[in-house]
């Protein structure tokens, strides 16, 4: 049954809207999901395209909801390596094992339509109240309440606000937060391959002066991101398959033998996007809304579920003091570390991709002995990991 009023309104239903939904719930709070279109079935015969890298701390989040046996029990797949190596200098490789960090898997390919097929069917077993389809097209705040109205004429009023509405974000912009966007003028393009050799369940990643290219293991397939500027990006799109893998295969530098495509292909736009600040009135902004990066370490959805978990951290203590989680010098508490943790991130991409994707001689003979000396520093290789791995 819908609630006219709510402790918490969350505005979008992807990964990280869903998780923090469920969370919210999960402590107690009286909770409203905000979606505008239902997502569809997850499928174990068509795998979709869009997969993540899912980090052990993120994993262990999702353990705490109660929803990552159920996804592990369907299709994960662990990657137990990582190999990077620039096209400039394929000798010099830095490589990430998870034998030396002491762990069974450095962590676990899981696709999007999954995540998003557990984390609803818990909000459902949990009660929480859905609206959808809905659409927020009205945003009024007083008296410590955040009014949203729909597209219907429905409305709904909320203590707090979140939008996790992904980086065009309606509700961010109904209170009033802007962001600063860049374009890389690349796409990342997607499909599943097949690759004459094994993938050794490892995580590859070759810098190529394009932009860098990933090969993710699922099964007996990788999973591709391979970006590109956005005139070769539609260039390969409409090449045939045969055409396509041929050109993969040289792309990779035949690392798994010959690579034949498996699946459809698609792509996405590349951008870097920065909130310019999390709290806005009672309204909170997370996940793309607050942040997006570019794709080459895989960090996108965990920065959003670390938004979460932090979240969930300052809920957890007020609880503990029996205080007020929602009052503004917690929040800011929240939105400090959130910001300061994600600007590092996309920034840090950012630097990556611009020393890695391009051709200038000098930065050509630096890359490669740089990824050799990091491999060869156990401790600089254990830090990169860990940070990246949210422990």
């Amino acid at each position: 049954m819908r609630r006219s009023k709510v402790d918490a309104a969350v505005v979008g239903g992807g990964v990280v809207g869903a998780a923090c939904a469920l969370m919210l719930a999960r402590q107690g709070l009286d909770v409203a999901l905000v979606e505008g279109r239902e997502p569809l079935p997850w499928s174990r015969t068509e795998p979709g395209l869009r997969v993540f890298a899912i980090a052990p701390d993120n994993a262990g989040l999702l353990q705490t909801l109660g929803v990552w046996p159920e996804i592990v029990e369907r299709r994960v797949q662990p990657y137990r390596r990582m190999r990077v190596w620039d096209a400039a200098n394929a000798r010099s490789e830095l490589c990430f094992d998870a034998d030396a960090f002491g762990r069974c898997e450095l962590g676990w390919i899981v696709e999007h339509g999954l995540l998003v097929d557990r984390l609803w069917a818990a909000l459902r077993a949990e009660g929480v109240t859905g609206y959808c389809p809905a659409r927020v097209t009205g945003l009024e705040q007083r008296n410590g309440v955040a009014r949203l109205r729909f597209e219907d004429g429905g409305r709904l009023d909320a203590g707090i606000a979140i939008a996790a509405d992904g980086a065009d974000s309606m509700l961010r912009s109904l209170a009033g937060a802007k962001v600063t966007t860049h374009g890389y003028g690349q796409r990342g393009v997607v499909a599943y391959v097949e690759t004459a050799q094994p993938n050794e369940a490892t995580a590859w990643q070759r810098f190529l002066p394009t932009g860098p290219l990933a090969f993710l293991p699922f099964g007996g397939w990788s999973s591709i991101v391979w970006s590109l500027p956005d005139t070769e990006a539609e260039r390969v799109l409409a090449l045939d398959e045969a055409a396509f893998g041929q050109e993969l295969t040289n792309a990779f530098a035949a690392r798994l033998g010959a690579v034949r495509l498996a699946s459809a292909r698609t792509a996405f736009p590349l951008r870097r996007q920065l909130v310019d600040r999390y709290i806005a009135g009672r309204v909170l902004v997370i996940g793309d809304a607050a942040h997006a990066v570019h794709p080459l370490a895989g960090q996108g959805v965990n920065l959003g579920l670390r938004d979460v978990a932090g979240l969930r951290r300052g809920i957890v203590d007020a609880q503990s003091r029996r205080v007020d989680w929602t009052a503004p010098h917690r929040l800011q508490r929240w939105a400090r570390e959130r910001r300061s943790d994600n600007t590092i991130a996309a920034y840090s991409f950012d630097a990556i991709n611009r020393v890695f994707s391009n051709q200038e001689t000098h930065l050509s003979l630096l890359r490669g002995p740089l990824l050799g000396l990091a491999g060869k520093l156990p401790p600089l290789t254990r830090a990169l990991w860990r940070r990246a791995a949210g422990l």
